[in-house]
C-alpha cells in the first residue's frame, strides 16, 4: 500500500538558485518539494522547482546515493516514449528518534518514520526526586540516558538523528537554560546525547516543537500561537511561517505570566497568580478535585479566561488566524475551549469575515514526539 502523502504545503523562501552559490540549498529544495508534493518524475520536479532536467537528475543522483530518496518505479500516466521513473523522499527507509520530556509523570520516547508516523515507543516515569542537582548525578538525565538507549534499539532503520522537546527556555546550543520541573538549570542536554549516541541531537521547548508539528504535519497555518497544557504551561509562535524565538530564545513562556490582579495562589517561582497556577494540568485536576459541588466546572471556565486574557494582546497585536490548544483533552474539549473563545472574541477587535480559529491540536499525545521529529527532517533535509 502506497504511504499517505502529506497535503501540499507553500514552500517558504526557497526558491532555486545557482549551484554555485549553494548546491545544499538546492538539494533541500528538491526534498521539501518531494515531501511536500509527493513522487514525482525528474521532469515534473524540475519544472516544479525552477531547475533545468539535468540539474534537478544529477541531485536526484546524489539523494539516492545518499539514501535520502528512493526510486518508486514507472509513472502510471500514459505519456509518448518511455514510461517515467517516479522518485520520492525516502519515507520509510529512514527513522528518527523522537523524545518528550515535558509530560508531568512520564518521559517518553519513540521511532518515528519521516512523515511522523510512530513505529515504536518507550517510556519511564519520572523520577520522584526532582531537584536542582550536579549533572554526573542527575536522576532525571540518568532516566533519559535509560529511555533513549532502550528507543535506540527499536530502530529498524538508519537514523536521521535525535529530536527532544524538553520544557523550559532552552538555548541555540541545545542547553537548557533552565527548566524549574525537572530541577535544571545550564544543562547541555545537546552535548550529552551526542556523547551518548554519536548521531545529531536537536533540543527544542517542548511547545515549540509542539507548534512544528502541528505546522508541518498537521495542517497548521503560517500565523499561529499553540499553547501547550501539561506540567507547565508555555506556547510556541509561527508568524508568517516562520517560527519566533524571541531575543532570549524565550518566546512563548507565558506560565509566570501574571494574570489578572485579583490574588489567586502562590506559584512555586514564587509570585501569586501565574496562568500556570490557574492552568496547569496538575494544578487545574487539583482544582476540580476540590471544586464547589454546585459549580464542578469553575475551575475550567477561570482557566478558559485566564488563559484567554493572557494570549488575547497576542492574538490582536501579531493578527494571528489561529488559537491551538494541545494537552489533555478531557481537561480541554468543551468548557475551557468553548471559555477561551469567548474570551477572545470579546477582547480582540472583531475582523470582517470572523477569520480567528480556536480548535484543539491533531494527536496531542503526541504532539512533542511528532514536532521532536521535525527539527530533525529541518536539519537534516531542509524539510519544514
Amino acid at each position: 500500500m502506497t504511504a499517505a502523502v502529506p497535503r501540499a504545503r507553500r514552500v517558504h523562501s526557497r526558491t532555486a538558485v545557482l549551484p554555485a552559490h549553494g548546491r545544499r540549498h538546492n538539494l533541500s529544495l528538491v526534498l521539501q518539494t518531494l515531501y511536500t508534493a509527493g513522487p514525482m518524475s525528474r521532469a515534473d520536479l524540475a519544472r516544479r522547482v525552477g531547475l533545468t532536467k539535468v540539474t534537478v537528475s544529477d541531485l536526484v543522483a546524489e539523494l539516492l546515493e545518499s539514501g535520502h530518496a528512493i526510486e518508486l518505479g514507472p509513472s502510471g500516466q500514459v505519456r509518448p516514449g518511455k514510461p517515467a521513473t517516479l522518485v520520492d523522499i525516502n519515507r520509510t527507509g529512514l527513522q528518527i528518534i523522537g523524545l518528550d520530556l515535558a509530560e508531568h509523570e512520564t518521559l517518553r520516547a519513540a521511532v518515528l518514520d519521516l512523515d511522523g508516523r510512530i513505529l515504536a515507543r518507550a517510556e519511564r516515569p519520572l523520577p520522584d526526586d526532582v531537584a536542582a542537582t550536579a549533572v554526573a548525578t542527575d536522576p532525571v538525565l540518568d532516566t533519559v540516558r535509560d529511555l533513549l538507549h532502550e528507543i535506540l534499539d527499536a530502530a529498524t532503520a538508519p537514523l536521521l538523528g535525535v529530536g527532544v522537546g524538553t520544557p523550559g527556555i532552552v538555548g541555540p546550543r541545545g542547553v537548557v537554560d533552565t527548566a524549574p520541573n525537572l530541577g535544571w538549570t545550564d544543562v547541555p542536554l545537546r552535548d550529552l546525547l551526542v556523547e551518548e549516541t554519536g548521531l545529531p541531537v536537536f533540543v527544542s521547548n517542548d511547545a515549540d516543537a509542539a507548534v512544528h508539528a502541528d505546522h508541518t504535519l498537521g495542517g497548521g497555518g503560517d500565523d499561529v500561537i499553540l499553547v501547550k497544557i501539561g506540567r507547565g504551561v508555555g506556547c510556541g509562535l509561527i508568524v508568517g511561517g516562520n517560527r519566533v524565538h524571541g531575543a532570549h530564545f524565550a518566546a512563548g513562556e507565558i506560565g509566570h505570566v501574571t494574570v489578572g490582579t485579583d490574588g489567586g495562589s502562590r506559584c512555586r517561582c514564587g509570585k501569586v497568580g501565574c496562568l500556570e497556577t490557574w492552568l496547569s494540568a496538575p494544578n487545574l485536576e487539583r482544582l476540580l478535585a476540590d471544586a464547589d459541588p454546585a459549580d464542578p466546572e469553575r475551575p475550567l471556565r477561570e482557566a478558559g479566561e485566564r488563559l484567554g486574557i493572557a494570549i488575547a494582546p497576542v492574538v490582536a497585536a501579531l493578527d494571528l488566524s489561529e488559537v491551538v490548544l494541545t494537552g489533555p483533552e478531557n481537561l480541554l474539549r468543551g468548557v475551557l475551549l468553548r471559555t477561551l473563545e469567548e474570551t477572545l472574541r470579546s477582547r480582540v477587535l472583531a475582523r470582517p469575515t470572523d477569520t480567528l480559529s480556536v480548535r484543539l491540536a491533531r494527536d496531542s499525545d503526541d504532539i512533542v514526539l511528532r514536532g521532536a521529529s521535525v527539527l530533525v527532517l529541518w536539519d537534516q533535509l531542509g524539510v519544514a
